[in-house]
């Protein structure tokens, strides 16, 4: 089951709802308005994207390792 990010258009609440295909809209946890919009989100893939080097080294850290003893 996909996590679908959604708004309140009644008190703009932003909540986080698990929902099966063919599920109608959740209504809001705060005020149980039925009208809410589905948010696009963006996310994070792992193994998809050269990742950042902060210091390399043997020590390794995000300054050479002499910040974490």
């Amino acid at each position: 089951m996909p996590i679908y990010e959604y708004v309140c258009m009644k008190c703009e609440h932003h909540f986080e709802e698990l929902v099966r295909s063919g599920e109608a809209d959740p209504t809001c946890p705060d005020c149980g308005g039925a009208k809410v919009a589905k948010q696009f989100s963006v996310f994070a893939a792992h193994g998809t994207a050269v990742q950042p080097s902060f210091g390399g080294g043997p020590s390794g850290g995000c300054c050479g390792g002499s910040c974490c003893g």
